[in-house]
């Protein structure tokens, strides 16, 4: 199912407020708090107001991108088909979805209006029309991903006087959401292990991303309990069973092929970024296990030598027929194979806790400037992550700010935020553990890098944008 020209699945604050998560069960969750914090937002039009490197060659690859341009106009539809049925149309949708995501972004990073009106008509076509999600078994795939994709671009415009965002949660509620907590329920009637580890990743990113969104708590609960202990072959330790002497965590899914590998790291690292941003550290989950998989991907996908233990799955329907299927050694690769999956990974990582990650920072290098759906190919695969990393997650490296402060792993096998807390591994974080607020999120981290004047004008941008959020957000 690696298509051929895109790996299919197949199967108003200023620069200096960071995001704080909710800090009690009851509690708000944060917004914007998806794959984007105000932080992030304003991190962003600074740098590239500056044209600080390389925020402005991430910027271009956006602008330069069909999707991104204001004259984009929806072509909702009320039954969204894929792998079966008439018309198989889901290509309407992910196309539209990347639209909204593209312009949203480029919005906050540029102040333009224009771009926040075109992603709010194209997200309220959607909310205004689609009803069911029907095909084969990839209509569990279209529920994931385009849910995932969906709630981040509406969380860009949440607050946007003319978007609807009653409507749009009852769309994720109603369409996608149940689509996709229904697979990690039931695995469309299969055995568990029937389904390689992208598939439950996708339902994942979409429970996660509907629970943010609505502001459903438990929701979220759901997501982060599954990605620790699901049965599936999507939780981390199904996903990643082995972790070698040296430090690098097998990806069951490397005895597959090399597409669909680094689809299943992009959306691990979508969960993992999804849940930070809320306080909830599943990056650093389980000792990093994360990092260790997601190492093992960048080195193998390099090029390089990797082991293989032999892994035999079941197949089969639950009450029907059955089988099993051995991967017996790592999958070939193709060096220049690339998606939009390292810089928030590599970021992460490095930047934001100060852990070495050579083959990450490698693969990030190489795929830089990150571009976003419509940049890898027409077909499906080319639109699996909504990218455009190189803009929206390259930072700083976190300096320690408090005295004992350890910006990696805690005693006890957990990381240890840039205060020195700990994360929770929880939806319902401790109080004061800020994980957003990690990175170089103030002026002053800024200024260092792109000139106090350069930040002064980033800041009358900012201050231009304000007005304009005032007008329409509140």
């Amino acid at each position: 199912m690696v298509k051929a020209a895109g790996i299919g699945i197949g199967i108003g604050a200023t620069a200096t407020v960071l995001a704080t998560p909710a800090g009690a069960a009851d509690a708000p969750l944060a917004h914007p708090g998806l794959l984007h914090t105000r932080a992030d937002l304003d991190r962003m039009a600074v740098k590239v107001k500056a044209g600080a490197r390389p925020y402005a060659a991430g910027f271009a690859k956006l602008i330069a991108n069909r999707h991104a341009q204001s004259g984009w106009r929806p072509n909702p539809q009320a039954i969204v088909y894929r792998g079966s049925g008439t018309p198989e149309n889901y290509r309407i949708l992910y196309n539209d979805v990347h639209a909204a995501y593209q312009n949203a972004l480029r919005y906050h990073v540029s102040g333009e209006e224009a771009h926040a009106d075109t992603a709010v008509a194209i997200l309220n076509a959607w909310s205004g029309k689609l009803t069911r999600l029907e095909g084969s078994a990839d209509r569990f795939l279209a529920a994931g991903l385009y849910g995932y994709q969906f709630a981040n671009a509406a969380e860009l415009v949440r607050d946007h006087a003319d978007f609807d965002l009653g409507r749009a949660q009852e769309l994720m509620r109603n369409v996608f959401h149940p689509l996709s907590d229904d697979f990690l329920t039931r695995h469309n009637n299969a055995v568990v292990t029937n389904y390689w580890p992208n598939w439950d990743l996708t339902a994942i990113a979409c429970v996660l991303a509907t629970g943010i969104f609505c502001d459903e708590r438990a929701v979220v609960e759901r997501a982060v309990e599954y990605f620790k202990h699901g049965d599936g072959m999507g939780s981390v330790r199904h996903a990643i069973p082995v972790v070698h002497e040296d430090g690098l965590g097998e990806w069951v899914e490397a005895g597959r092929d090399q597409g669909h590998a680094l689809l299943g790291v992009g959306l691990m690292g979508t969960v993992c970024e999804m849940a930070w941003n809320q306080g909830i550290d599943l990056y650093g989950y389980d000792d990093s296990r994360f990092l260790k998989g997601a190492q093992y991907v960048a080195k193998w996908s390099l090029g390089e030598d990797v082991p293989y233990t032999a892994n035999t799955r079941r197949k089969g329907a639950i009450g029907g027929w059955s089988g099993s299927e051995t991967a017996s050694g790592v999958a070939g690769v193709d060096p220049s194979m690339t998606r939009p999956i390292w810089a928030m990974i590599a970021n992460h990582y490095t930047k934001r806790r100060g852990l070495p990650a050579s083959y990450l920072t490698r693969a990030a290098a190489k795929a830089a400037p990150e571009g976003g759906g419509g940049d890898y190919g027409p077909n499906s695969g080319g639109f699996d992550q909504l990218g455009f990393g190189t803009l929206a997650f390259t930072r700083e490296r976190v300096e320690e700010t408090t005295a004992g402060a350890t910006p990696g792993p805690g005693p006890s096998g957990g990381s240890r935020d840039a205060g020195g807390v700990r994360p929770q591994a929880s939806a319902s974080p401790a109080s004061g553990g800020d994980l957003a607020a990690t990175g170089s999120g103030d002026a002053a981290g800024w200024a260092a890098a792109a000139g106090v004047g350069a930040v002064a004008g980033g800041l009358l941008l900012l201050r231009k944008r304000d007005r304009g959020r005032r007008g329409v957000a509140e």
